[in-house]
């Protein structure tokens, strides 16, 4: 199994390892990135930037922001826009709050964030995926991949989670996102 993973490696272009979710694609660039300055976010519904905590914008817009901000090397605005979500600790804020403060430099924090997001969902295959990829920065490679194994027993395998932490299990080197 681990020859047909490093095939697959070898063979698909890099972009496929620029992906922030298990679709496969990066989140578009919007007004938010593109406009928006201080971390307020593009609101659709009065064509403004907003600030995270007006309370004007739903969970949904909330979040897509803060993949934008994470995408964009601006973590800390990223956890501004994850902290003004009404849905408190959910696994999918959980993993990026993980992922915001390890690229914000709080890697103990972001591990943390991880543990929590993988407790309340053990099958969260991102959250699996940025932990082993925390674990390959620290050279914890027996732990990287005892994560890349679970994300491939969970059914995994082939998707932006497995592969991302594969190439970063194989090269030492973490995606930038």
């Amino acid at each position: 199994m681990r020859l047909a993973l490093s095939f697959v490696l070898c063979t698909m272009p890099f972009a496929a390892f620029a992906a922030g979710s298990d679709d496969n694609e990066p989140p578009t660039q919007t007004n938010t990135t593109k406009t928006c300055t201080d971390g307020k976010v593009w609101d659709e519904k009065t064509q403004s930037c907003q600030d995270a905590k007006s309370g004007l914008l739903d969970d949904d817009t909330l979040f897509k922001a803060a993949r934008e901000f994470a995408y964009a090397g601006q973590p800390q605005n990223a956890l501004n826009a994850l902290a003004a979500m009404k849905e408190g600790e959910s696994d999918r804020v959980l993993t990026y709050l993980g992922f915001a403060n390890r690229k914000a430099g709080n890697l103990e924090i972001g591990l943390g964030y991880y543990d929590k997001a993988l407790e309340r969902n053990p099958d969260n295959l991102l959250a699996r995926s940025y932990y082993g990829q925390a674990l390959v920065e620290m050279g914890e490679m027996q732990l990287a991949q005892a994560q890349l194994d679970a994300i491939i027993a969970r059914g995994g395998e082939g998707g932006w989670p497995a592969t991302s932490l594969a190439e970063a299990i194989r090269t030492g080197q973490t995606t930038n996102y």
